[in-house]
């Protein structure tokens, strides 16, 4: 059935015009909802669906949104991909997925080829620190994005304030009594997303040097994973010479790991050794795990309706907005005070 002839058909069927069973069927232009109902059965009693592809050569909307993506087997970004996933099928969006490797030439074609063709609406960059011309190029052509995980300039960005993340848990660990805490953190030299370990990093140092602990070696590099962290404890909790009385992990996974492997070397936790995350890890209540607590599905649902509400108001203007997510500490028994002297 072609499409002139199933709006024919369905305007015929439900006592309208065509342009308005077009519109009642597209949501596209004001039709009261008693019409919109009559529209509605009159397709289904015939089995007519709108083609979107017809359907976006009318209204210039592919009902499409583009994300952009560098991992999808981590927790953090498949959180963040479900919230975005749901969110835009029950406002009748399709999602194309776009995975993002440090590869120069793979992330050009990305965006010139790919995004720069114009078959999705908006664009939802998660953990991806977009450059000032791919913010150029997708601006040229009046596509809204939104960013989860990190501000950048030109673009509405959502994320907690993860500078405050690493001061904050790591405060926890001071208060508690601990003199030598040690970060375990992301290679900051390789990051491609937001820079959130440097960020992190940042905070851990400003409250090492608000109570006077920072030392040279208190920060170690570690692969962002549970097996990451758990092959950087076993090298430092093994040397008795550097052993840290806690550990702030960049994030749960890593933390999981340490937790691993301090059980492995015999190390008690938290009455041996205390830990804290970032993050909010689906897995931490089952090892006890006291972290700093977001809600990245939460937040992947928002970056939606944001994109969203600036499709509908065609507004692809660059913005600057930021919205700062909260964050909530949860206590658990991975941390107490030091073990005495």
């Amino acid at each position: 059935m072609s499409l002139v002839r199933g709006i024919s058909e369905v305007a015929r069927l439900a006592g309208v015009s065509k342009s308005t069973a077009s519109r009642a069927l597209s949501g596209h232009g004001y039709v009261s909802d008693a019409t919109r109902e009559k529209v509605i059965q009159a397709a289904s009693s015939i089995g007519f669906v709108v083609s979107s592809n017809a359907a976006s050569l009318v209204t210039g909307r592919t009902r499409n949104v583009g994300v952009v993506i560098p991992h999808i087997n981590r927790w953090f970004f498949a959180e963040v991909l479900e919230g975005i996933e749901r969110t835009l099928i029950a406002s009748d969006y399709d999602l194309t997925l776009y995975r993002l490797s440090d590869d120069e030439e793979k992330r050009r074609r990305v965006f010139e080829y790919f995004l720069v063709r114009k078959r999705v609406d908006a664009v939802i960059a998660v953990g991806i620190s977009l450059t000032q011309s791919e913010v150029t190029m997708l601006h040229k052509l009046g596509k809204p994005i939104v960013g989860v995980g990190g501000e950048i300039d030109g673009i509405a960005t959502l994320s907690i304030d993860d500078l405050a993340a690493g001061r904050f848990v790591t405060e926890h660990l001071v208060s508690l009594g601990h003199t030598r805490i040690v970060h375990l953190g992301d290679d900051t030299d390789e990051q491609i997303d937001f820079h959130v370990h440097d960020r992190r990093l940042a905070g851990f140092w400003e409250a090492l040097d608000a109570a006077d602990l920072r030392h040279p070696d208190d920060f170690v590099k570690v692969e962002y994973s549970i097996p990451g962290g758990y092959e950087a404890a076993l090298r430092l909790l093994a040397d008795p010479d550097r052993r840290p009385t806690a550990i702030v992990a960049g994030c749960d996974e890593i933390a999981i790991g340490v937790i691993t492997a301090a059980r492995q070397l015999g190390i008690q936790v938290p009455s041996q050794l205390s830990v804290v995350g970032i993050d909010g890890h689906s897995l931490a209540p089952m090892f006890g795990l006291t972290t700093l607590e977001q809600e990245p599905s939460v937040q992947g649902a928002l970056a939606v309706r944001t994109a969203l509400e600036r499709l509908a108001r065609d507004d692809a203007d660059p913005a600057n907005d930021r919205i700062v997510m909260p964050a909530t500490l949860a206590v658990r028994t991975s941390t107490t005070a030091p073990p005495a002297a």
